[in-house]
């Protein structure tokens, strides 16, 4: 009986110490798995805020400084001739038809001068369409031109934000990007489309006018949408831009230095 005894007590000693691994193995695992779901769980919210973060709105071209880092790495012309697919937009977008085909002309008339424009419906008619359809709603009746870049290779003012300063309307975007140069260089004269960085469908009410031959190289989504072209009064803009810009973060990159507003828009 002793010696039963004595193996019984030794035979329950070792299935305590195995239970014990066991329970040591179980807990290590948890651990690990635990471990493992908080890593991917912080990996995903690094990715989610990079998302963000590139995603945020920025409705309008490139910075001086974007545009040099940007002009930088640009080896070859970006291939954005080709339209990005049609989104589906918002019901309070006109839609394309209504202007394609034809050529809409008329007039900016800002504070400092006018301006005579032709806008392509053949060549933009989502854009066209947009424009003349705001146009026509006085949408652009006292809103300023915001900002301007003076920079050696990139000269345009920028226009149309209804905040008045460069914010977009988040309920009036649309798509797609219509006639974008596939070389990247914006004529002086040219009238484009400014959007969301980064987002093709992230076109709005604003747009800019370049004064002297420009480049933006392409972001993400492409380039920006030349919807037409100044043909007459270019002068306005170039005076405008002369008079340098008010003091700020950037030497070639702000608000003008004498405030801008446009006293109508009208397209026929």
């Amino acid at each position: 009986m002793a010696a039963s005894s004595r193996n019984a007590r030794e035979a329950k000693r070792r299935v305590q110490q195995m239970e014990a691994r066991r329970g040591l193995r179980r807990d290590q695992d948890k651990r690990r798995k635990r471990d493992n779901v908080l890593a991917i769980s912080a990996g995903a919210a690094a990715i989610g805020l990079a998302l963000i973060l590139q995603l945020a709105v920025f409705s309008s071209n490139p910075t001086e400084e974007e545009f040099k880092a940007a002009q930088e790495g640009l080896a070859a012309p970006s291939a954005s001739a080709t339209p990005t697919a049609a989104a589906t937009n918002a019901a309070n977008i006109p839609k394309p038809e209504t202007a394609a085909g034809k050529t809409f002309t008329g007039t900016l008339k800002l504070n400092r001068g006018t301006l005579g424009l032709a806008l392509d419906g053949t060549k933009a008619p989502q854009a066209a369409a947009v424009f003349k359809s705001l146009a026509d709603q006085n949408f652009y009746k006292g809103l300023s031109c915001h900002r301007l870049t003076t920079g050696a290779n990139f000269g345009v003012l920028q226009c149309g934000s209804k905040t008045g300063d460069g914010s977009s309307d988040p309920a009036y975007t649309w798509g797609p990007l219509e006639n974008t140069p596939a070389d990247n260089k914006y004529p002086a004269g040219t009238i484009a489309v400014a959007r969301t960085s980064g987002n093709a469908n992230g076109n709005g009410t604003q747009f800019f006018i370049v004064y002297k031959d420009t480049v933006i190289p392409a972001d993400a989504a492409g380039g920006y949408t030349v919807v037409g072209k100044v043909t007459s009064g270019l002068d306005v803009v170039s005076k405008v831009a002369a008079a340098g810009l008010k003091p700020g973060a950037s030497a070639t990159d702000g608000a003008p230095a004498e405030p801008v507003t446009i006293d109508s828009f009208s397209l026929k």
